[in-house]
Order: structure tokens, then C-alpha cells, then sequence
């Protein structure tokens, strides 16, 4: 190639660069906002709820079933009645026991004030459980993460995530156990910082880790959601940090779970610890969001136990 050629590659490159740069920057807020003051208020931002009439599971252990995780960004009205839809009918996302959302509001006017993860468990018959970060004194409450399944959620827990974003913002996990018959289930669903150095974003990670240590009696475990894993040393450090902690996903690492006008991402997961993936998949036929669903269906292994999670030391609020 003549130096002219390798020129304009680079140019092409640092072109390409600028532009996720300014998506980012459009999408999620200018890096050098104010830093804000934050109030916790955990007994407020973790709801816990069943349906008013939930749908029936069998009493025995399910062979196989299927898990959902998705970015909503926030849907409302017509659309949310729509998405609701196809949680319960599509082919590929439909009819799934464990859901982790990300993005989901409960208190805020940009969605009608609709505490959308109970509207969404109660079309679906489903118990849920919501957390969200803490959110400016005085204004309205940051979005949430949530988890939904048909069977009952206990021993649910709030994680807030080490480390504040852009403008003293922060993120959390909620995560909960639930029964498959006499198995037992241990579930989160995650919601990152997207601008953050990558040590943080580790450190994000690994507070999920730590939690699932405090429950070492549970040998099957489902972590799903935005990891925000915007380059390439991000996605290799979620894969190590999970591997090491004897996690699996089903779905390809180089696989985009994002997307805004050109420019595709991998930054949603799906984790296994104690299940094999009989299939799996992203529908990018759902379009509610700027992100796709990530499913798989599961099956229980049954000889599987309970591994230790990898060793880390971070200071966590609860």
C-alpha cells in the first residue's frame, strides 16, 4: 500500500472513531456535566411484587426453560402494550421463566408516571422485582433494572455498582433466588456505566460477582443485561471476569446487541453457571429499543456445584 492508501485509511479510522464518539455523546450526555449530589434512599428503590392473578407453573422441575434479557429503553404506552406482546408470544423471546430488563422507569413523566415493571408482570402474570439508583434530592427517580419470572422471587437483593459516572450518576443490579421445581435459581439483571475507564467498569461487574459468592448454595445462576461493553478490551475483560468465575454465554462475543445508525455494539450479555444452552439467539426482529433481546433456552445440569467467585476487593453499598 502507497502512503497516500495507508493516509487515508487512517483518516477513515480516526473518522470512524469520531463518529461513535459523538453517537455516545448524543445518546447518553455530555462526559464533563456538573457533578451532582445523590441521595440513596434503598428502601424506596427495590420493589418487590406478584401479580394479581399469576400464571400457574407446574409443581415438578421444568426440563427446559427459557431466559430473556433486554434493554427497553424505557418503552411507554402503545409500545409498551406491544413489547408486553411479544414477552409472552414471540417465537424467540416469548413465553420465557427469568426476564431482565434494563432501563425500565417506575416514576417518571418521559413514561406517563407508569410503574412499567408491575404493568408488565402483571400482563404477564409474573412476580417482579425492581431496583433502581439513587437519583438528585428532589427530582425525579432514576431508571431501574427489574427482574420477572412466574415463579416466586425471594432473597432479593439491590446492588448499587462501585463508582459514579458522568455527573455523580449511578447504576445498579438487582438480583433474586427463585425455585424450578427443588432447584434452586439464583438471578440478576444488570444495568452499567457506559463512560467509565475500564477498571471501574470491571469493578461494575465484579460487585455482581461478589454477590453471587454470598450464595454459594446455589449452584445455577443467570446473570443477564448491559454491560456496556463499548470496545473491544471491554467484551475480553467481561468474558475473563465471568469465565474465571465459571460463568458460559451461548452468544458469540463479536456478536452486536446495539445499534445507532451505522454503528453496532456488543454490550448486552447473557451468563450460565449450572445450565447448558440448548439454543440461543438475538432478535433483531424486536425493534422497541436501541438494543436487541438476547434469549436462550436452558436446561439444568444436574451434578453441577456451587464454584466460588473469583477473588476481588471492592467496597460495595447495598
Amino acid at each position: 500500500m502507497d502512503a497516500l492508501g495507508s493516509r487515508r485509511n487512517r483518516l477513515k479510522a480516526a473518522g470512524a472513531a469520531a463518529l461513535v464518539a459523538l453517537l455516545l455523546v448524543g445518546v447518553y450526555g455530555v462526559a464533563g456535566e456538573r457533578r451532582r449530589e445523590r441521595r440513596d434512599a434503598p428502601d424506596k428503590l427495590l420493589e418487590v411484587g406478584s401479580p394479581s392473578k399469576p400464571v400457574a407453573v407446574a409443581a415438578g422441575a421444568a426440563a427446559e426453560f427459557k431466559v430473556v434479557s433486554y434493554n427497553i429503553r424505557y418503552r411507554a404506552g402503545d409500545e409498551l402494550e406491544r413489547l408486553v406482546g411479544v414477552l409472552r408470544t414471540d417465537p424467540e423471546v416469548g413465553g420465557a421463566a427469568v426476564i431482565g430488563l434494563q432501563e425500565v422507569d417506575r416514576n417518571r413523566k418521559r413514561t406517563g408516571n407508569v410503574n412499567t415493571a408491575r404493568k408488565i408482570a402483571d400482563a404477564l402474570g409474573m412476580h417482579y422485582a425492581w431496583a433502581a439508583p439513587p437519583s438528585e434530592e428532589g427530582e425525579e427517580e432514576e431508571t431501574g433494572v427489574a427482574l420477572l419470572s412466574p415463579y416466586a422471587l425471594s432473597d432479593v437483593t439491590r446492588i448499587l455498582l462501585p463508582h459514579e459516572g458522568p455527573g455523580g450518576r449511578r447504576r445498579v443490579a438487582v438480583g433474586a433466588t427463585l425455585r424450578v421445581g427443588d432447584a434452586a435459581v439464583r438471578a440478576y439483571s444488570v444495568h452499567a456505566e457506559t463512560r467509565m475507564p475500564l477498571e471501574k467498569k470491571v469493578e461494575h461487574w465484579r460487585a455482581v460477582v461478589e454477590d453471587i459468592a454470598r450464595h454459594p448454595s446455589v449452584a445455577h445462576v443467570v446473570v443477564v443485561g448491559d454491560f456496556n461493553t463499548i470496545k473491544g478490551k471491554d467484551v475480553r475483560a467481561a468474558r475473563k471476569l465471568f469465565a474465571d468465575a465459571g460463568f458460559d454465554t451461548p452468544i458469540p462475543d463479536d456478536r452486536a446487541t446495539w445499534k445507532t445508525f451505522v454503528v453496532k455494539l456488543k454490550l448486552d450479555w447473557l451468563w450460565l453457571r449450572g445450565f447448558s444452552a440448548v439454543n440461543s439467539g438475538i432478535d433483531r426482529e424486536v425493534g422497541f429499543s436501541d438494543h436487541w433481546p438476547l434469549w436462550a433456552t436452558v436446561r439444568l445440569e444436574r451434578k453441577t456445584e456451587a464454584r466460588p467467585a473469583a477473588d476481588a476487593s471492592v467496597t460495595r453499598e447495598r
